[in-house]
């Protein structure tokens, strides 16, 4: 396949991509890996992207911190490990984690624990408890918190 581009035509097909998402450095590698890129053009190619600003991980970092937490509710555990996972800095991590505000991040917390205690129908058994809090561990919340909420609805 790589055969078929040179390497304008790669840096056009990776531009396309970050446009319509922002992305992280491990995602333009492993999309040259998928369109098996030779790895003697893999620096230049990113180098490109950055220098053109398609590939900017400061922007991807609070971009994918905002829509998660916003869209997927996904507590700062979960944040902070799916960024990990991409080889994100924990500097930079921290610094887009702090920039979720603690009010925001609670509401967020409080609708979404009632939402799942709703669900399981009040039901105070130990099946019903161990459901409630692996679905918060799953989606990233502290254990502080959810079982700070189990006390109070169990």
């Amino acid at each position: 396949m790589s055969n078929l581009f040179n390497q304008s035509d790669i840096v056009k097909k990776l531009q396309k991509y970050c446009v319509y998402q922002d992305r992280c450095h491990k995602d333009i590698s492993d999309k040259l890996k998928k369109m098996k890129i030779p790895y003697s053009l893999h620096d230049n190619i990113v180098v490109e992207l950055i220098r053109d600003d398609f590939l900017n991980e400061q922007r991807f970092v609070f971009s994918f911190v905002r829509g998660k937490f916003r869209i997927k509710k996904w507590g700062k555990i979960k944040l902070e490990r799916e960024l990990f996972l991409r080889n994100i800095t924990p500097a930079l991590i921290k610094e887009a984690i702090n920039t979720i505000s603690e009010i925001d991040y609670l509401t967020t917390f409080n609708d979404i624990s009632a939402r799942k205690f709703d669900n399981l129908k009040n039901d105070k058994s130990l099946k019903s408890k161990n459901k409630f809090i692996t679905y918060l561990q799953y989606r990233g919340w502290e254990n502080d918190l959810i079982f700070s909420k189990v006390r109070e609805l169990y």
